[in-house]
């Protein structure tokens, strides 16, 4: 072989290698979005400019109504959803992992595909329940969604649930628009297996929507979940952050 073509050779190698490092840093790379935030989900609502209050609907007999008692359903035409924006409603998660040639990296899969509603009366949420479509998660690399959907098992269970088991007080101000600090004490349900568990909370109604943000450790193993992985993946965390951001506004 001569100079030359060792040469030509040695450059397409090189360009090739350069080539399958540059894919996988595009499939691999580290571009989680934000986690949730209460003042930048009560600052998208303000944007997009929702009914003051719920007041536009009227209580029966034709009375506007007052304070925050009433039922409150899950809202998801306010805002956007995407990975970049998302500001409306949504339900995810989030995994740390560590891959080869790579580093440490954070998967991060949501789906804005959330029912459900919580009860008000006076200062305390009274009863509550939601549900996930979990068969419509994606994740910020459209390449490991099927091994998601493969680890969450949703074939056989496709919803994830919670329900409140105990009433959260919001305290005094919550109708003025204070921020609420507060735990649900619920039955989470992911993969079929229900777990009493303990969800931190912080609230404030904007504009007419009540907006709720939280985020929750949670081990796989307990709901029978085992996390994804692939030949690049060295190690995942057999625990990740369940995080929600939810608009709910009043229903008539």
């Amino acid at each position: 072989m001569s100079n030359r073509t060792r040469t030509v050779s040695a450059v397409v190698v090189v360009a090739v290698l350069a080539l399958i490092g540059g894919g996988l840093y595009w499939f691999l790379r580290d571009d989680a979005p934000d986690e949730v935030d209460l003042d930048t989900a009560a600052e998208g609502v303000s944007t997009t400019g929702s009914t003051p209050g719920g007041s536009s609907s009227t209580a029966p007999g034709g009375a506007a109504p007052t304070g925050i008692d009433g039922t409150w359903t899950v809202d998801t035409s306010t805002g956007e959803f995407d990975y970049e924006s998302a500001t409306g409603t949504f339900v995810g998660f989030r995994v740390s992992e560590e891959l080869a040639s790579i580093g440490a990296a954070e998967a991060v899969g949501r789906t804005n595909a959330v029912t459900g509603s919580m009860t008000i009366a006076g200062t305390e949420v009274t009863d509550a329940t939601f549900t996930v479509d979990m068969t419509t998660i994606t994740t910020n690399e459209s390449r490991r969604d099927r091994r998601v959907q493969e680890a969450l098992n949703t074939g056989q269970n496709p919803t994830a649930t919670f329900t409140l088991t105990a009433p959260i007080d919001l305290g005094a101000d919550a109708a003025d628009g204070s921020e609420v600090t507060a735990t649900a004490k619920g039955d989470l349900t992911i993969n079929g297996v229900t777990r009493a568990v303990e969800f931190p909370l912080q609230a404030k109604l904007v504009d007419g929507t009540v907006v709720v943000v939280g985020s929750l450790d949670v081990t796989f193993s307990d709901y029978g979940v085992t996390a994804p992985s692939a030949p690049i993946v060295l190690s995942v965390d057999d625990h990740g952050v369940l995080e929600l951001q939810l608009l709910l506004t009043r229903t008539p």
